[in-house]
């Protein structure tokens, strides 16, 4: 079956997403579970430890604590509460409670994903997430894992929730009363925090509630917009201390009247990094605020206690124990002492005697030769000493032996926990592995027939021949089939953990191993045919070898050097600096092949293959056509013609000489423009500057001279009514921002508002260096497709990190996802926030397309320099159109040639990159800084399969008209 280089590269490509998709589910493991609870039935309470039988506090211990309030504040980095913003305090309130009040104040350290709904998860369940679930926090399914809230429930007890409607998608049927605000609609910072507070006056008054459940978000959407340092933030902050202020004053004057006390927490989920943003692993985004206040934590005077350094999962036990609940079975986290410091001796050791038998029995579960964990021997020896401990206890001894008994098994069981602790963290995953590994395979696979196809594919006919329906292919096929299945069978019967592809059903499983039966047998066909055609051009010298241009080896060096980068960490945080690099360089040798055709050779036109001509009059014109797939049946010389340097004059011969220059200059702009990756990201730049609140009128000038250009630029190719639409279009853009309040009108004031359309000048020098390159450059030199297609690639990735991107999560600009819309909609927000945060690379490829469609329309001439056989990927004798050549030649679609590189060279990075992380899975740094950019490698392939789509739909209209 013959198909053409474009429609042969998309199926690849989609091919590859899938695989990568397979990939990344075997790669993300689940976290680890506890099998001794099912359907959050808990397990009846370990008994207090006793050297003798003459213990009987079996039951759980009574709850600490009336009412309980959380109230978590989106974002709220231990700073905000702790510090100073700017000088100030802008929780004055709060800051008395932590300095003087009944409080004890800690900094919850959050592990990866620092994103809402996986720390929402961490909070109640006491587990870490998967990483996985950055992904699916944007569409939170019902937690099934047992959790407070669960448990809560259970147990009676009645809970009211007001905010984040995260809550209501993990804990559906829970809450007796609630109201939900969309998480994500990041332009609202007012209202948003309003629908919660509107509730409290009537709330706090009532009795029927056991848990209230705040979740402010205004805060969180402040710093999605505008950042840490807006002023918008202390006016938020003062906002949240009020809040606080009003509900602990409510709790106190309710227990003059019940005399139990209540507890109330306040807490973040995630911090915020100098970007405003969050996802990533900067201390700004992993330490958040906890503050657990209560008349039961009475304070002496003079007695100043500093925030301590804890972790976020220890609040789920905390929030148990204080409850009166079991501690959920999966947590991993310890009981904060000091809330308990207050109790009975016996009964703070029954709070951790319980804690450790959970932790212990979770070890057990989850790590076969737990026996031999420090933990596990440590929770041996407490539990022995609190056996003694409560012998002379009930013997009634009060002495000081029974005193200093007490403290050491206190000290004992608070060291146990805190191995045991970290034992479990570090044991918190297990990879997929055959999930991976059939993902895997089809990448690769994948890889290689590009790779194999390379000689057909690019070819003058941009075709190519898949044997789909040979005999020898189905017989292999068959042969391979049969033994894949039969490996699946054994795996998934003998796999002693869960496996997501063993557990697909046997006709998707079937299919998978069909499609890669099918690639390897594409791929060894694909292998024989260049075997074949090498014996068959060996028997023929008249063809020596291409020669290799300045430009091909640079192209090729910079994409191998690339793929090499991705296996450090440091080149994964500032891979920013290696696409500036290559671009910058790729500049300067487009200067010296400018600068050496116009002054160092006499004709300046790139020389033709004088194989070409050999091979055309050679007496096996039939050989080059049944080989290479190029109709030779009728020769044309090849006929020199004056080059497009030779025919420049006056201005347009220094634009050319001046064009990288000045392209130079444009990427030296774009970088001052966003700071991104990690060392200098703190650092201020231009596009702080321009965001402050105090420059809006700069930002204001800068956005409407940014629109003028983007006019000028682009309506040279348009028609009058297509110049009138982009013109209101353009003017439509800046009323919106100046609706919002990001830009001003002349006759506005000022105000401190959110202000962030800053990149427009990132799609103003997008655009002027095309122009520059397609006029000055790409047609003056006579490129072919292969070169203009991977310099376009090569931009594309550059101007990613021009617009402020990074392999950060946090660099993720949800705000983009909002623009146009009253409400959140879901699949708009999530394309909108995809296409803002790929926008270089897609409006590259998008020009790439404009261009060659542009050229091929052109004629001959402009095709002959597309296809010429010198190029970096046509290293094989292939003719070249003459001037005499028919439009109509059989010299296939650029636009197919295009698609084909562009798969090709996107195809590298992810199938080198896939490999890595998975021979680096236990690195230090693979949850921080590799599994982040794998994210952002899965996304670019399934921007890349879009692409290429785009491009052979193209290519087919092209053909048809």
């Amino acid at each position: 079956m013959r198909l053409g280089s474009g429609t042969f590269a998309a199926c690849c490509v989609v091919i590859q997403v899938l695989g990568v998709a397979l990939f990344l589910r075997g790669f993300f493991p689940a976290p680890i579970r506890s099998s001794s609870r099912t359907e959050h039935q808990a397990e009846p309470p370990a008994p207090e430890p006793s050297a003798g039988d003459r213990s009987n506090w079996t039951k759980l211990p009574p709850p600490l604590f009336r009412k309980v309030v959380i109230m978590l504040i989106d974002g709220l980095r231990d700073d905000f509460v702790f510090g100073c913003v700017w000088g100030v305090k802008f929780m004055p309130y709060t800051t008395y409670l932590v300095e003087k009040g009944a409080s004890h104040s800690f900094v919850a350290e959050a592990k990866l994903p620092t994103v809402t709904m996986p720390r929402i998860k961490a909070m109640m369940t006491g587990s870490l997430p998967g990483f996985i679930d950055v992904v699916r926090n944007l569409n939170s399914p019902a937690l099934v894992e047992d959790n407070v809230i669960t448990q809560a429930k259970a147990a009676g007890k009645r809970i009211i929730f007001y905010g984040d409607e995260t809550w209501v998608k993990l804990f559906p049927k829970h809450f007796v009363e609630y109201d939900g605000t969309t998480s994500f609609f990041v332009s609202d910072y007012t209202e948003v925090d309003n629908n919660v507070t509107r509730h409290l006056d009537k709330v706090l008054k009532r009795g029927d509630w056991d848990v209230l459940i705040l979740h402010y978000l205004g805060l969180d959407h402040i710093g999605h917009v505008s950042g840490p340092s807006s002023p918008l933030i202390g006016h938020k902050l003062r906002e949240m201390d009020s809040v606080l202020m009003k509900i602990h004053t409510s709790l106190l004057s309710e227990e003059r009247d019940t005399l139990v006390p209540n507890l109330l927490v306040l807490c973040g989920d995630h911090g915020m990094s100098e970007a405003g943003g969050h996802g990533a692993s900067s201390m700004e985004e992993l330490n958040t605020a906890l503050i657990l206040i209560s008349s039961a934590f009475e304070r002496k005077p003079g007695d100043i206690r500093r925030p301590k350094h804890v972790q976020q999962t220890d609040l789920a036990a905390t929030l148990a124990i204080g409850l009166g609940l079991p501690i959920p079975g999966n947590s991993v986290g310890s009981l904060l002492f000091p809330t308990v410091e207050g109790r009975p001796v016996r009964e703070q050791l029954r709070f951790l005697h319980l804690n450790a038998v959970q932790l212990s029995k979770l070890l057990q579960e989850n790590v076969p030769s737990y026996t031999k964990e420090p933990g596990f021997e440590q929770f041996k020896m407490s539990e022995r000493l609190h056996g003694n401990w409560i012998r002379l206890y009930l013997e009634e001894n009060n002495s000081e032996v029974l005193f200093n008994l007490g403290a050491k098994v206190r000290r004992q069981y608070l060291e146990a926990l805190r191995t045991l602790s970290l034992s479990l963290s570090r044991q918190v995953a297990q990879y997929d592995i055959y999930s991976m590994l059939v993902g895997t395979v089809m990448v690769l696979e994948v890889l290689v027939l590009l790779l194999l196809s390379m000689p057909q594919a690019l070819s003058n006919k941009a075709e190519l021949e898949v044997p789909l329906w040979s005999p020898v292919f189905s017989l292999l096929f068959y042969l391979v089939f049969l033994v894949l299945s039969a490996l699946h069978v054994i795996v998934c019967t003998s796999a002693e953990s869960s496996c997501y592809f063993c557990g697909l059903s046997w006709l998707t499983a079937g299919g998978v191993m069909a499609l890669i039966s099918a690639l390897l047998c594409a791929v060894v066909s694909a292998l024989a045919k260049v075997f074949a055609d090498g014996r068959l051009l060996r028997k023929n010298p008249a063809h020596p070898k291409a020669r290799w241009s300045e430009l091909d080896v640079l192209i090729l060096l910079g994409t191998l050097g690339h793929v090499l980068s991705l296996g450090a960490s440091s080149f994964i945080e500032e891979e920013h600096q290696t696409w500036y690099f290559l671009v910058n360089t790729l500049c300067l040798a487009l200067c010296h092949e400018l600068y050496k055709n116009c002054f160092l050779s006499d004709d300046c036109e790139p020389q033709p293959c004088s194989h070409v001509e050999q091979g055309l009059v050679s007496s096996e014109p039939a050989l080059w056509d049944r080989n290479i797939h190029c109709n030779v049946s009728k020769p044309h010389r090849v006929s020199k013609s004056p080059t497009s340097l030779d025919t420049l004059r006056g201005y347009e011969k220094w634009m050319v000489l001046a064009s990288p220059w000045v392209i130079l200059t444009c990427c030296r702009l774009l970088r001052s423009l966003n700071q991104t990756g990690v060392q200098w990201a703190h650092r201020p730049d231009l596009g702080h500057w321009l965001t402050s609140s105090d420059h809006k009128a700069e930002l204001s000038v800068l956005a409407a001279l940014s629109l003028f250009v983007i006019f000028v630029l682009v309506q040279r190719r348009c028609s009058l009514t297509s110049k009138v639409a982009m013109a209101l279009g353009l003017l439509g853009v800046y009323c919106y921002r100046a609706a919002i309040g990001n830009v001003l009108f002349p006759w506005q004031r000022d105000s401190k508002d959110i202000s962030k359309p800053h990149n427009l000048p990132v799609l103003v020098l997008s655009l002027l260096i095309q122009t520059l390159m397609t006029k000055f450059i790409w047609k003056p030199l006579r490129h072919d497709a292969a070169e203009i297609t991977i310099m376009h690639y090569w931009f594309g990735q550059a101007f990613f990190y021009f617009q402020g991107n990074s392999n950060n999560i946090a660099t993720v600009d949800v705000s983009a996802g909002f623009v146009g819309l009253d409400t959140y909609m879901e699949v708009p927000a999530a394309f909108l926030t995809a296409f803002a945060t790929f926008a270089g690379p897609v409006l590259w490829a998008s020009h790439l397309v404009s261009f060659l469609s542009s050229e091929t329309r052109r004629g001959p001439a402009a095709k002959r320099s597309l296809h010429r056989p010198e190029g970096l990927l046509t290293r094989w004798p292939c003719p070249v159109l003459s001037q005499e050549a028919p439009s109509g030649s059989t010299c296939g679609s650029a636009l197919s040639h295009a698609c084909f590189c562009y798969a090709l060279t996107c195809s590298f990075p992810v199938s080198a990159y896939i490999i890595l992380v998975t021979s680096l899975r236990h690195h230090l740094f693979i949850w921080s800084v590799f599994s982040p950019k794998l994210l952002y490698e899965g996304m670019h392939v399934l921007i890349t399969a879009a692409i290429c789509v785009f491009f052979t739909a193209m290519d087919q209209t092209n053909t048809k008209s």
